[in-house]
């Protein structure tokens, strides 16, 4: 809480923390801060939280169901299926004319995109996932179709000019503070049937970090845990990719930080400790990346490297043992 009204109150014009509450309450003070927290600053704020919890959550899905600790929420290739959906669209019009782009890029067509392309690559996972019983192989298989996805967007970016290489990039440095109430509500509803999925998975999850062979000795159906937690993760990753872009660090950093700290691999505790820690890292990011006084946003994802790495490599090495 104290983070969350922390970066309320921070950004390019100063609110003091008692205009904060009294326009949270219903106090209003000044109209224009009430406009501007209400309209702006409270959205982004509750987006870091979504956004924060939501990748925390699903790196930790992952992980645990590849037993790899550089496994991370855009492992699978969601990510890269969302940035196709969102090349194509911004950098589409290098191939198919200036009316493609005057038709289709705006704010809702960027989200549709990026939905879809996401979309397609967790249908083509599941298809795969059910087909084949190794749990490495999908991984593999992930990270191909995610090469496949970097090629097509190679291709666009050729034949696309500097003004669309500008937006696809800027696309692609992340931002908490595009969405309006509506859309936001859109994102916490997908947001929230993944994480009822990932409370779901919990026993699962439990029993997977035992063996393939152990989880079915408890009576695991190993394949239908396989699928329910590739579609948590899927349904979290892809929407927050397509509301607040590919952001990274978060998903892979936070389920470490979180074993350090709590020093359990029980997913009864992690689950909810990596929601807290997530969204506590993530509105701290936004905080600093606002560079309170200025005009100036820096990109979210320069801040969540710079910020969080540093920490992540001081507890590893305190520790001198990661725990998985």
């Amino acid at each position: 809480m104290i983070c969350f009204i922390v970066n309320i109150s921070l950004g390019s014009v100063s609110i003091p923390l008692k205009s904060v509450f009294g326009s949270l309450f219903g106090s209003i003070e000044n109209s224009t801060w009430d406009i501007i927290i209400n309209n702006v600053r409270l959205p982004k704020a509750i987006t870091a939280i979504l956004v924060g919890s939501g990748l925390g959550i699903s790196g930790l899905l992952m992980q645990t169901l590849f037993r790899n600790p550089l496994a991370g929420p855009f492992v699978l290739g969601i990510s890269s299926g969302a940035s196709l959906g969102v090349a194509l669209v911004i950098l589409g019009s290098g191939l198919f004319g200036g009316l493609f782009a005057t038709v289709l890029i705006s704010k809702w067509s960027i989200v549709i995109a990026a939905s879809l392309g996401s979309l397609l690559v967790l249908l083509a996972v599941l298809a795969v996932s059910s087909k084949v019983r190794d749990t490495m192989a999908i991984l593999i298989i992930g990270l191909m179709f995610g090469s496949i996805t970097a090629a097509v967007v190679s291709v666009l970016a050729y034949f696309s000019s500097a003004e669309q290489l500008q937006q696809y990039i800027f696309w692609g440095f992340g931002s908490l503070s595009n969405l309006s109430w509506n859309e936001l509500l859109i994102f916490f509803g997908i947001y929230a049937l993944g994480i009822v999925l990932s409370i779901r998975s919990i026993k699962g999850l439990n029993s997977l970090l035992l063996g393939d062979n152990y989880a079915k000795s408890l009576g695991l159906n190993i394949k239908q845990s396989r699928i329910i937690i590739i579609l948590a993760t899927s349904l979290i990753a892809g929407t927050v990719t397509a509301f607040a872009g590919p952001i990274a660090f978060i998903g892979l950093a936070i389920p470490h930080l979180t074993r350090q700290i709590f020093k359990t691999s029980n997913h009864k505790v992690l689950l909810p400790a990596v929601f807290l820690f997530g969204a506590i890292v993530m509105l701290i990011c936004d905080s600093i990346a606002q560079i309170p006084g200025s005009d100036y946003t820096l990109p979210i994802n320069a801040i969540t490297a710079l910020v969080g790495a540093p920490v992540v490599i001081w507890l590893l090495v305190r520790q001198r043992k990661m725990m998985f």
